[in-house]
């Protein structure tokens, strides 16, 4: 049976953990230019570091692996001390060098930490409380921008931009630590028989089954809208401060105005996707996150109307990305844990080309080439979601 007040502590701790790293992920997204400035490099080396950091999510369905050997909580701890390790790197950092090494740790314990984190509450957490409790850690990505990423600007504003990289990489340590108190899982544990099947695993390890074209489907489509809506995020921060002249502090506040955006899909979803299906639902998603990137260039006529057009953006995408998870979790049942960090690995491939996509395409071509490339990229996953996805296996 579910102890609900174990539970309780379970979600708490990880919806925490999640507001540290997910503010560490986004917090290049506003503060680019700032910390190009401070490292020295321009925004689109700098958006190539950050791919480099995504590029490392394709070890995700290795950590997955790992996972289901020696147990989730080892992978968590682990992944939670590269994280740290490579935030202070960067905050250390006075080359772009260090920050490439830094980058590159940092990206090892981002790609097993959020797929490690879903399978280790999936195994903690009885079936009737699983949805719920992960769709309220999920809300850590929207509390990043209203607290995160809005004590990131006061930091960066009072001290320096190194700030909010010390603090980040203290908290990291920190909860890995928390989470070397967490009890194992079952998981952790394996006969002779599941070692063996992991040993021959590899060569089918892309077989999904009967629904695989749906599930691929569904990843792929992730993967597309996931890289129209990053590269307007990572560039955002450069637009805004090129065209409107914004120090960190207003930047922060924007971030604040975004992270509600965020919190306004994820909470959409928790009230809506099950009424209404999870496939309508990535739909409605993608298909008003299309108009938003079209609107983008009318928009920007002044910073009110650029924020309105972004807060609309990322609104819709929330619900979108965070709609294609529950989605994704019912394609292959019977291979959930497989098929997730597989997802989540598509879903950095697209982070990876939008960090070096983004600040390139808004420096040569302004908002106008960043928002029609979005737009074409989500037009594409439109239709991959409507020829091939299914709501779930068998229908």
């Amino acid at each position: 049976m579910s102890h609900p007040t174990r539970n309780g502590r379970l979600i708490g701790l990880s919806l925490i953990a999640r507001l540290i790293t997910d503010t560490g992920s986004q917090i290049f997204n506003p503060f680019l230019p700032f910390i190009a400035k401070g490292l020295s490099v321009d925004a689109i080396s700098l958006g190539g570091m950050v791919s480099l950091r995504s590029a490392m999510g394709i070890l995700a369905p290795f950590f997955g692996t790992i996972g289901d050997r020696h147990g989730f909580r080892n992978v968590l701890i682990f992944s939670l001390g590269c994280c740290s390790l490579g935030c202070l790197l960067v905050g250390l950092a006075s080359h772009w060098w260090l920050a490439c090494v830094g980058m590159a740790i940092w990206g090892v314990g981002a790609a097993g930490f959020v797929p490690t984190l879903h399978a280790y509450l999936g195994a903690s957490l009885a079936y009737d409380v699983r949805a719920r409790g992960i769709g309220i850690v999920e809300y850590g990505w929207a509390l990043a921008g209203i607290v995160g990423l809005s004590s990131s600007a006061w930091l960066i504003t009072v001290w320096n931009w190194r700030a909010p990289f010390f603090l980040l990489s203290g908290l990291m340590l920190l909860m890995a630590g928390v989470f070397l108190r967490l009890p194992k899982t079952k998981q952790a544990e394996s006969d002779d028989l599941t070692a063996k099947t992991h040993r021959s695993s590899f060569k089918s390890f892309f077989q999904l089954g009967n629904n695989a074209c749906s599930a691929y489907a569904v990843m792929i489509g992730g993967s597309l809208s996931f890289f129209a809506a990053m590269q307007i995020y990572i560039a955002h921060g450069f637009w805004l401060d090129t065209e409107y002249h914004i120090g960190p502090a207003k930047l922060g506040i924007i971030a604040f105005i975004l992270g509600l955006s965020d919190l306004a899909g994820s909470v959409s979803v928790s009230l809506f996707t099950d009424r209404i299906g999870k496939r309508r639902s990535v739909l409605i998603g993608i298909y008003s996150a299309l108009i938003a990137y079209l609107l983008l260039p009318y928009l920007n006529q002044g910073l009110i109307l650029s924020v309105i057009g972004l807060a609309l953006a990322r609104t819709s995408f929330e619900f979108a990305i965070v709609s294609n998870i529950t989605l994704l979790s019912e394609q292959v049942p019977e291979q959930r844990g497989k098929v997730m960090t597989l997802g989540a690995a598509f879903g950095l491939v697209g982070l990876t080309l939008a960090g070096t996509s983004g600040p390139w395409l808004y420096s040569a071509f302004g908002i106008g080439g960043l928002s029609l490339t979005s737009a074409t990229f989500t037009a594409m996953a439109i239709f991959i979601y409507h020829r091939y996805t299914r709501e779930r296996s068998g229908k």
